[in-house]
Formats: C-alpha cells, structure tokens, sequence
C-alpha cells in the first residue's frame, strides 16, 4: 500500500490524517457553513481527540478525503461510463481519461495511481480515526461515538467497494476467489507494514458488508437537516449501499431483505422509516441547487472553496468542455426506442451543441455547464434502490415479479407518465428492461462498467472498438506502479 502521497514520503500518515483534512465546520447544521470554513491546517496528534469539535473536524475530514475529485468526486464516476457504449470522446487527452476510454491505460498510469493512493489515504485516515475515538470514548457521549464510529466505517466500505469494483475481477465470476486488494484495517503511521498479500475479492466484500452492519447499527435515524440526511451517513444510506453490495454479489435474496427496510410492497414506494425518501415529481430537481431532496439519499457537497479540481468535475466533462458526447449510434442507450422524446430525462437532462456548423452533437446536463461545476456528486439515489430492488425481484426463484415490474414502471413513470411497459414474456425479459432502465437512469453518474461487470458481461467498449471479455486485462484497471514499487505482496493472496 502506497500511504503517502506521490510526493510526499516523508510526512507520515498520521500528521497527514489531521494537517491534511479540511476542517469544514458544522456539518449538521442546515446552514452551508461547513462548505467554506477555512480548513485549521496545524493540529497536534494528541489534541486530535481532545473535544467534541475536534473530533466532528475529523468526521467531516473523512468526508472531503473521500468526495477529492481525484477520487470519488469525479474520476470514478467518469471512469467507469466512458469505458463502455454511451459516450464518444472528443479530444483525446489523456489527462481526461482518453487512454481509460481506449482500453490503453497501463500500471504507469498518474491518474490511476492518485485514485489508488486517495482511496487507500481515504482508508487509512478512517482506521486511525477509528483508533483515536476508541482511546478517547468518554469524550462524547455513547450515542455520538456510536453515530461517529458508524460515518466512519460507512466512508471505508463505500471507499473499498468502489476500488474494488475496477482493479479486481467481478465477484460474480469465481464467487470471488480471485486476487482482490490489500485489505488494511490496521492506522499506519510508518512505511513498516507497505508490504502485504492482498485479500481474496470475497475476503474484501466480507469487510464492506461488515463495516455497514456496523455502521446500520451505530447511526443515527437522520442527520437533523435536509443537507445532513444528504451529506452525511445515517441508517438508510448504510442499508441503500448494502442493497447495491449484494446485487453485484449476485445475492438477491440478501438485495431484497435489506431493500424491504426501504421499499414499501406497493406503490408509490414511498420509504418513511426513519429518514424519508422518495422519488421526486421531477428528476431536474434532484440534480439543481440545493440537490437535497429526500430522493438525494447520499451526495458528497461541492463548493467553490472546495471545488473537485477543473479536470475531475462532471459538468466539465460533459457539459462545458465536452471532453465526452453522447454516443447517438444504435450502441448507446441514447439512439434506444424505449426511450422516447417524451421523457424529462432526455429532453430536460440531455441537450445539443453545435460543434460547428455541421457537426452537432448531444450531451448530458445533468451537471452545471458553469465554473467552477461545484454541483453535488450523486453516490445514492433511491431510483436505483428501487431498480436494484426489482432486479433482485425478478432474479430470486420466486421473486415477486409484480413488485418488480411495479418498481421499474414507477421509475419510468416519473419521467414519463405515458409510457407504459407491456407484459413480460418472461423473467428474464422484465431483467433485461430493468437493466435498460438503469443506463437511462443512471446515465453520467458511474454505474455502466459495473453493472456490466457484475453479469461478468463484456465490456462494449465504443473506445476501444470491439467487445472487451472479462478474462481481458483491460477488463480491469492494472494496480499502479506505485503500489507495486511498495508493496511487494500485493499480487499474492
């Protein structure tokens, strides 16, 4: 594990879990204080833990280090849906993932080790949080510590999960027996444990589901306000991921008996157990200011103080720049008959531009067009609960297959309330428009290559010109050169 920065091997991760994390106020207040305090950059290690403010410091710390635009604040998003169909480059830089969208990248690859390295930095500030509050419990009250230690261990699954998902092999393929990734649950302070075996994909899978029921039992009901049930972890959001986690296990049982906890048998499915969610009347309101909407079940807060970085930003990509068009070919969901003119999702959330006089293309504007793109970063939205939830329906023998179809219309619905689904010849038929569904839903938000990789299906690469099969190299992303010139076990398990 590389647990320093690119360029700063010198400084020892446990400075770096404090001088390093932005200090952003309070971020429970409803107020939008936290988005633009300026960050205390000197901190003692022994005062870390001294007062309940300090330790919230750190909380909100875990948060920023993982929604870095390097990471989770935009290159995963981007990453994973310019591999596959929807979208075409238009200006062949690398810088923004052109290598990625060819199949080209290799373990050489800056980017890739900066996403590698954020993740695992992400990670190792979780474990020595972790360790601190627990030396330090009588600080705060138990239900706090509970409330904290759960944020926490919520921050390191989703930060596990996604690394997991594209630089090791789909779990589906082996019930994950193949090489996974280093799994450090240890505060590392010294270069002395770099080297390590990494675990087995389903050794890896083990510890997110654990962190979550974990993290399900510590927190809270809701975070207090709008924007906190948005930005921050409570009960549903740990159960929403989990119904994600088990869908690409292929456990749809498991899908089902924690998407129950949220998803009501019959429509309109709205959830009112603990924090509320549901579907919103119109999508644009889900992605326009102030993207807290009780369909927003978790989002990672932009502001222009800290701002995911020019390059990293959605609404760069796709809208301003335009570093990626919508793929208007018969491969891309966009060209579908299924999904007509008439839904709000095309014509609100997808617009043309003239590249010249004679070339006009059509791009997503889901995200903002205008500098410097601080919209929030959708991670969670219950559409895709209710979509994970009616794939597992019409997956398990004996699923309810009304529930599942009543679940894929209302998410069309929404959209387009003339559109109505026929009848399902068969279950794999009500699969297959679920699916669909899903590309239309969740297009520009970094859900393609893995719901792909999840089915072990290959990888229709528009960049790379051909069908991409799992047993591919390319398939996955090479673990960087970074980690493997300091760890020296992390290709055994």
């Amino acid at each position: 594990m590389k647990i320093f920065h690119t360029n700063s091997y010198k400084l020892k991760i446990a400075a770096l879990a404090v001088t390093a994390l932005p200090f952003i106020g309070l971020i429970s207040s409803c107020k939008k204080d936290f988005l633009v305090a300026a960050p205390e950059l000197s901190l003692p290690d022994q005062d870390a833990f001294a007062n309940p403010t300090r330790i919230l410091g750190q909380i909100n710390g875990l948060y920023v280090s993982a929604k870095s635009g390097a990471f989770l604040g935009g290159r995963y998003q981007v990453y994973n849906d310019i591999r596959a169909e929807e979208f075409v480059n238009r200006l062949s830089n690398n810088v923004t993932g052109y290598d990625v969208y060819g199949g080209t990248n290799n373990s050489a690859n800056t980017y890739m080790s900066t996403f590698w390295s954020q993740g695992y930095l992400t990670i190792n500030r979780v474990n020595l949080f972790l360790k601190g509050i627990e030396a330090n419990s009588t600080v705060l009250t138990p239900a706090l510590n509970a409330n904290y230690i759960g944020e926490a261990k919520f921050v390191r699954a989703l930060t596990y999960f996604s690394l997991i998902q594209i630089f090791a092999k789909p779990y589906i393929l082996n019930n994950g027996t193949s090489r996974g990734m280093p799994l450090r649950l240890q505060p590392e302070t010294s270069l002395a444990n770099n080297a390590l075996k990494s675990s087995t994909v389903a050794a890896v899978y083990a510890q997110i589901l654990k962190d979550l029921d974990d993290a399900e039992a510590g927190l809270p009901d809701g975070q207090g306000s709008a924007l906190a049930n948005t930005t921050r972890a409570h009960k549903n959001t740990a159960i929403a991921l989990k119904t994600r986690v088990y869908l690409t296990m292929g456990n749809y049982a498991k899908v089902i008996e924690e998407g129950n906890k949220l998803v009501p048998q019959a429509a309109p499915f709205v959830n009112t157990a603990r924090t509320a969610h549901a579907l919103q009347a119109s999508v644009a309101n889900v992605f326009a200011a102030p993207y807290t909407t009780s369909e927003s079940i978790f989002s990672f807060p932009m502001a222009d103080t800290n701002a995911p970085g020019t390059q990293n930003q959605l609404g760069y990509y796709y809208n301003a720049n335009l570093e990626y068009f919508l793929n208007q070919t018969g491969a891309g969901i966009y060209a579908d008959a299924t999904w007509p003119a008439s839904d709000t999702r095309k014509s609100a959330l997808t617009g043309n531009i003239a590249l010249s006089a004679t070339n006009t293309v059509r791009r997503v504007i889901k995200f903002s067009a205008t500098s410097p793109f601080i919209d929030f970063v959708p991670i969670i939205r219950y559409a895709e609960v209710l979509l994970n939830v009616a794939e597992a329906e019409a997956l398990t023998p004996g699923g309810n297959l009304v529930r599942s179809r009543a679940l894929l219309q209302a998410v069309r619905t929404r959209s387009d309330a003339t559109f109505v689904f026929g009848t399902f010849a068969t279950s794999t038929d009500l699969v297959n428009a679920i699916l669909k569904e899903r590309r239309i839903e969740l297009l520009a938000e970094g859900f393609r290559y893995n719901d792909l990789a999840r089915k072990a299906a290959p990888l229709p690469s528009f960049g790379v010109g051909s069908a991409v099969p799992v047993n591919d190299d390319r398939y996955t992303f090479p673990i960087p050169v970074s980690e493997l010139n300091t760890n020296s076990e992390v290709n055994n398990f």
